[in-house]
């Protein structure tokens, strides 16, 4: 029997360790044939995790070079594929649909697809989002942590910005995505960070607007204020993005605010704590806390952390006008292993979905 191509996609995108799950009424089709068209997605189903040249693809599939060189290119222009550096020269991957390819479509975003995503979201995507390890991981920023507290670089929104070689912002989908259903929530839309180790790898994009590190150590603070939560991808290397998330738009927090998935996102290797000495009991800082982990000790009279609940943003400590929030180093035995490289994400999460990684390697 006959597939068509986007049902052979779709089956290929949820055999990646992100997954892909598929609806009841085939809304994850209709997903894919606002962003691909047949030709494309019947190519970028034969793709392969691992980077192979347009030649190499066209050998293995018994396709014209020049056409499958033609289809990639577009596939890449349009950062529906993963690009990079092969053994033999330029290589192209499948890319997976989150996070991935529907990140991509911050420039394209219109209100059909905003509302076909949200009908897909609504249906399927919650087992993507219970499955571990997470997607994102919670990172804070340096000034929220105790003075003397030991901070890994891959733990400090700030030290991975200092750590690119390139930087750059676009709009945030999620946030687009609400609005153009009609769920608009206020936060700023123009602060969803890309990073680089290329230098000026984004000076010349069409799509991205590059950033000094000045600027996007500004994006950062900005984002801060604003009460923002800072995610990336969940592994200590190769981190090339920086989300600045809510749990009234983020796709990723939503899962906790919407579908009551606790562990949604990891946990940063830190947990607020209160200095009873200084606290005045105002509760200021529990309306920015995003995770209900803070409330007010009736008896005591200062605020008290749900530490279960704390996922150590440290968005709340700079709210507080009595300086008495910090956040602290969790006990060794609390904090998450984190997968060193999206090699190792991709071995974890595989196992956990009962996925052969070598199938689509």
């Amino acid at each position: 029997m006959n597939t068509s191509p986007y049902k052979q996609l779709a089956v290929r995108l949820d055999s990646l360790p992100n997954g892909f799950p598929a609806t009841d009424d085939g809304t994850e089709l209709r997903l894919l044939e606002m962003i691909f068209t047949p030709e494309e997605a019947e190519l970028a189903a034969q793709l392969r995790l691992t980077l192979e040249t347009s030649q190499e693809v066209a050998a293995r599939i018994g396709r014209d070079p020049k056409e499958v060189r033609n289809l990639l290119k577009g596939l890449a222009r349009r950062m529906l594929i993963t690009v990079g550096r092969a053994e033999n020269g330029l290589g192209y991957a499948i890319m997976p649909f989150v996070v991935g390819i529907y990140e991509m479509q911050f420039a394209t975003l219109d209100a059909e697809m905003a509302q076909i995503f949200e009908d897909y979201y609504q249906q399927a995507f919650v087992n993507v989002m219970a499955t571990m390890p997470q997607f994102h991981r919670i990172v804070p920023v340096n000034e929220t942590i105790q003075t003397g507290m030991e901070i890994n670089p891959f733990e400090s929104a700030a030290d991975i910005v200092a750590g690119a070689n390139a930087w750059g912002v676009v709009d945030c989908i999620c946030r687009k995505q609400q609005a153009l259903i009609g769920n608009p929530c206020g936060h700023p839309l123009d602060v969803c960070m890309i990073l680089s180790k290329r230098p000026g790898a984004f000076d010349n994009s069409p799509v991205i607007q590059a950033q000094t590190q000045e600027e996007a150590m500004g994006t950062l603070k900005r984002a801060a204020e604003a009460g923002l939560v800072h995610s990336v991808s969940n592994t200590k290397e190769g981190l090339t993005y920086i989300c600045n998330c809510c749990t009234c738009s983020c796709g990723i927090l939503r899962g906790i605010s919407e579908m009551g998935i606790a562990n949604v996102v990891a946990r940063s290797a830190f947990v607020n704590q209160v200095d009873e000495d200084l606290c005045v009991g105002c509760e200021i800082c529990v309306d920015y806390c995003q995770f209900d982990a803070l409330s007010l000790d009736e008896d005591k009279g200062v605020i008290a952390v749900k530490e279960v609940s704390c996922v150590g943003c440290g968005v709340c400590v700079p709210a507080c006008p009595e300086e008495a929030l910090s956040l602290v180093r969790r006990p060794e035995d609390e904090i998450l292993p984190v997968p060193a490289t999206e090699d190792d994400w991709r071995m974890e999460r595989s196992q956990a979905r009962g996925l052969d990684l070598n199938l689509v390697m």
